[in-house]
């Protein structure tokens, strides 16, 4: 069996690391990866040396429901091994779709892919983190790769450029307007340093304080799921967690965060964790390499401190 893997994500960094995620799969398997592009080739230009652009009126609309009625269709001639998704938000309805239209199976939120004969094994994390599950499907399949987990490849030089017109489509959803939510600027996956703030930051203004620090650091913000998701005080893309963003930087300072399982499922993967809480038996020091038991009020401004002389 010829192994064809096809990668698509609809976001370009996630794109790169889905393009990621196929390479290896098609490489094991000493096969082709394709990337895929609906609708036009990518501003930031192919990925992948094989890449299959997808146009027509199926492809011009870009909603979950056109964008897997087109990769359905471009799969009418020929069916490969595997069909690779962004899991993010769109991502995942494309892949269950896609695996609904071809009868095939779905392994979702996968953040490793390998072959074993003809099945795919995806590994997930399941029970909050707590262990990792392995997933089996018989190829051909489809599988989402979870955001964060391959690095991003690089752009290339594409030997292969394929054209298809996928034909005309009438949507049962029809999207009327786009209303962008208002979103600070920020990239959890690629930044090496992440100060993320929890419910020890006693109110909104306070955050400035975090902030601070982060910018002295050089790094970006986030948050637990109760800041953004209960409160509001920061948009989602800042939330860390099995339900928000998995990140892996260098340093990850926790600040005033407890530690529930479902937050340290989103950064247990950091390659150090320092954690501020004045509970000294929080959970969050269980997942640490290094803790201050004390006020997030006192130790912040005192770190800042600390850094602006070395600086």
């Amino acid at each position: 069996m010829t192994l064809t893997v096809w990668a698509y994500s609809e976001s370009g960094q996630v794109a790169s690391e889905v393009a990621a995620a196929a390479q290896s799969l098609a490489g094991t398997g000493k096969g082709d990866a394709v990337e895929v592009m609906v609708g036009a080739m990518s501003d930031a230009g192919p990925r992948l040396p094989n890449a299959l652009v997808l146009r027509g009126m199926s492809a011009s609309e870009n909603t979950p429901e056109s964008t897997a009625e087109a990769i359905c269709r471009a799969t009418s001639k020929g069916m490969p091994s595997v069909i690779l998704v962004g899991s993010t938000r769109n991502g995942r309805e494309v892949a269950a779709r896609v695996a609904a239209r071809l009868g095939t199976g779905c392994i979702s939120d996968a953040s490793k892919l390998t072959l074993e004969g003809e099945s795919l094994i995806g590994e997930r994390s399941a029970f909050a983190g707590k262990v990792t599950a392995k997933v089996v499907a018989p190829i051909p399949c489809v599988a989402t790769v979870k955001v964060g987990t391959y690095p991003a490849a690089g752009k290339t030089t594409a030997n292969s450029v394929s054209e298809m017109d996928v034909g005309g489509f009438s949507p049962k959803v029809k999207v009327l307007k786009t209303i962008r939510k208002d979103a600070r600027s920020v990239n959890l996956n690629s930044a090496k340093i992440i100060v993320s703030a929890g419910r020890g930051v006693k109110k909104k203004e306070d955050l400035a304080i975090v902030e601070s620090l982060a910018k002295s650091l050089g790094g970006a913000v986030g948050c637990s799921r109760p800041l953004s998701s209960d409160l509001g005080w920061l948009p989602e893309e800042h939330h860390i967690g099995l339900t928000g963003v998995t990140v892996k930087p260098e340093l990850y300072l926790a600040v005033g965060i407890s530690g529930q399982l479902q937050h340290i499922a989103g950064m247990k993967d950091s390659k150090v964790v320092a954690a501020i809480n004045t509970d000294k038996d929080a959970p969050i020091f269980q997942a640490a390499d290094y803790g201050i038991v004390g006020d997030l009020y006192q130790v912040i401004p005192a770190i800042e401190e600390i850094v602006r002389r070395r600086s």
